[in-house]
Formats: structure tokens, C-alpha cells, sequence
């Protein structure tokens, strides 16, 4: 996100997401504990990560994570690496995790399961806010097969019908929730549901789901898929943009040449953006029946600080060579947020 004029040259607009960002309150506050409670605080935390985070490029991200959140509560703090979406929100769902991270429709689907999950903190935009806490959502096919989606001096996906698709998981935001809405939204008058898109031969002549953002991006790579769907934050530890400006249609990017596995096979390969929506981002969240509102509050504090905000661990530094989760971009930090601040993701495909 160099520039938050971006959102001009996006084929979808950010209008259904104005209320939320501009009503929405910068602040959350854990749920008072009843003192009739019975509940079983965790003596030691869990912190349970989705299958993109759970990559081994990650682990320095994931050590500084558990080592800060220790440092705030004085307890021991556990990881659970998964392969599977689904595995993370039962986990939340039922407590015995106690903190996620992961996308809007992971949480959101968490959350209607138990309503006890609820957000702990969101990495914000450049602007420090909740204003441009924004990620973009892909679609991308091979840079040599681009020239089968122009649309005049662009790029769009008038002929992705009958094509081989790649989708990440049916819980992923950016990798199913909102490009199988553009998808049905642009094809309207073909009456698309979400299972006509993922039952093959329906609109897709394949659909194969990658597991992680960069599962689905190397079906796209390996040639398995023809379209591919996943996001630019967690394809960009693996490939620069090369051409175009980053994040928007007709931007290709390659794959770097020291890329690590499973993109080692592909380096050099190239894709194109053929169609690019902004999504919120994902929360980091907790399970209020397991953490203590003692634990959240201190989490909170610790991670909304200026020590956490410099860390270069957290927000690794532009033109740094490490791998993190979050990029040092303007004054991007970790912010507090309300549950209704997902509702524009609820609403998707209603």
C-alpha cells in the first residue's frame, strides 16, 4: 500500500465499506468478568496459526509473537501450526486456543460458532488508523497467458468460465469469501451461487483448493490451475512486483530467485493481476472464556505500544531482507477494534 489513491483504480469500490471504517470505534475492551464466573482461565497460552503463517518462513515472526506475549501476561505461550482453516476456528470456537491470527472470515466464522471469540487487535493502514487497514485480494494467471483476459488496456475476467480455478479454503476472506462474491456479482445474470463455483463443470471445468495463499498461488505457478486466488500479503515474502505498480490490475509480478519452498520449483515464473479488491484485514483474536480479561487487557497495552510498533520483528523495516507478517509502512501499527467493524464481511454474498 504505497498510496491509499489506489482505491481509485480499483475495479470494486470500498463503498461498502464506509460506514464500518468512519463508525466504527478505534477501541475494544475485553468482557467484564462476571463474578460468578466459572470459568477456567488457560495457565498457559495457546496460540493457534493458520496454514499461511505456519509456514517456516515465519518462525522468527511467530517466536517474537509468543515472546511478547509472554513478557505481558508472565505466562508460557504454545504454538499450533496447522494445514487447515478449519482445524483454527474449531479451535477458537472451542477454547482451546486462545489466540488466533487469521482472516476476517476465519474470525467471523469463530465467532459465530462461540461468541466469546472476539478481536484483540488489527495491524492498521499507513495512516496508524483503521481508515486504510486494508490488504488486497487476487485474482492472478500466468503472465503468458494474460493476453486471454485483456479487456482493452486492461485486464479483467469476462473468460474465466470454463477454466481450471484455484481457490485457498472456504474460510479464507481473500482467497474465497471475496472473490467468489466479485465473481458472482460480475457474472449476475448467470444466477451464481458459491457451490456453482466450486462444483466442477458448474461454471469452473476444475476447482482445486491450494490449502494456504501460497498453496493456491503455486497450483497457479506448477500450471495445475489457470486462475488462481490469493493475496498480496502473503505472496509478497515470495515475489516482486516487476512490472505495473503493485496492487492493481495488470501488475505482474515473479517469483524471486532465492524463493523458498514450494516456490523454489517455479523461481523466475511471472503472473499477472487480472482483477484486485481491497479486504479488510484480519484480526488477531481470543477466546474470552479461556484468556482472562486480565490477559487480554495487558496483550492489548503491550501490543499497541510504541516498544511493539518499533519492533522490527513485528513490523519488519522496508528494504529489510527478514520475513514477517507485517511490513513498517508510514505509521502502521497494531490497533483496537470492535466486532462490528467485520460486518462488511458478514454481509458478503447475502
Amino acid at each position: 500500500m504505497k498510496n491509499f489513491k489506489k482505491f481509485l483504480t480499483l475495479g470494486l469500490t470500498l463503498a461498502m465499506f464506509a460506514g464500518c471504517l468512519t463508525g466504527c470505534k478505534n477501541n475494544s475492551t475485553a468482557p467484564a468478568e462476571d463474578e460468578t464466573s466459572t470459568n477456567e482461565y488457560a495457565d498457559t497460552i495457546t496460540m493457534i496459526w493458520a496454514p499461511n503463517e505456519s509456514a517456516e518462513d515465519y518462525d522468527v515472526a511467530r517466536e517474537e509473537f509468543s515472546k511478547l506475549i509472554e513478557q505481558a501476561t508472565g505466562k508460557k505461550v504454545e504454538h499450533q501450526l496447522t494445514t487447515d482453516y478449519a482445524v483454527a476456528i474449531e479451535a477458537m470456537a472451542s477454547g482451546k486456543a486462545q489466540i488466533c491470527f487469521n482472516g476476517a472470515e476465519s474470525y467471523v466464522q469463530a465467532h459465530e460458532k462461540n461468541n466469546a471469540v472476539l478481536p484483540l487487535f488489527v495491524n492498521s493502514g499507513e495512516s496508524g488508523t483503521l481508515d486504510d487497514a486494508i490488504y488486497y485480494s487476487f485474482l492472478a494467471v500466468e503472465e503468458e497467458n494474460a493476453k486471454e483476459y485483456a479487456d482493452g488496456d486492461s485486464y479483467g475476467i469476462d473468460n474465466i468460465e470454463g477454466k481450471k480455478m484455484s481457490f485457498v479454503s472456504n474460510s479464507s476472506t481473500s482467497g474465497f469469501k471475496v472473490p467468489t462474491t466479485s465473481i458472482i456479482n460480475h457474472f449476475a445474470d448467470k444466477n451464481l451461487t458459491t457451490d456453482s463455483l466450486i462444483n466442477a463443470g458448474e461454471f469452473f471445468s476444475e476447482v482445486m483448493f491450494g490449502g494456504s495463499h501460497q498453496g493456491s498461488a503455486f497450483n497457479l505457478m506448477s500450471g495445475k490451475a489457470d486462475v488462481a486466488a490469493f493475496c498480496d500479503t502473503e505472496i509478497r515474502p515470495y515475489a516482486d512486483c516487476t512490472e505495473g505498480e503493485e496492487n492493481t490490475v495488470g501488475a505482474v509480478y515473479t517469483i524471486k530467485d532465492n524463493a523458498t519452498a514450494p516456490f523454489d520449483q517455479v523461481q523466475g515464473e511471472k503472473f499477472t493481476v487480472i482483477a484486485c479488491t481491497p479486504v479488510l484485514n484480519g484480526p488477531f483474536f481470543y477466546n474470552a472464556d479461556t484468556l482472562s480479561p486480565e490477559d487480554v487487557k495487558a496483550i492489548q497495552d503491550l501490543f499497541t505500544s510504541d516498544e511493539v510498533t518499533n519492533n522490527p520483528k513485528i513490523f519488519i523495516p522496508e528494504g529489510s531482507e527478514d520475513v514477517g507478517l507485517f511490513e513498517k509502512e508510514g505509521d502502521a501499527k497494531f490497533v483496537l477494534v470492535e466486532d462490528e467493524w467485520f460486518d462488511p464481511i458478514r454481509e458478503m454474498g447475502k
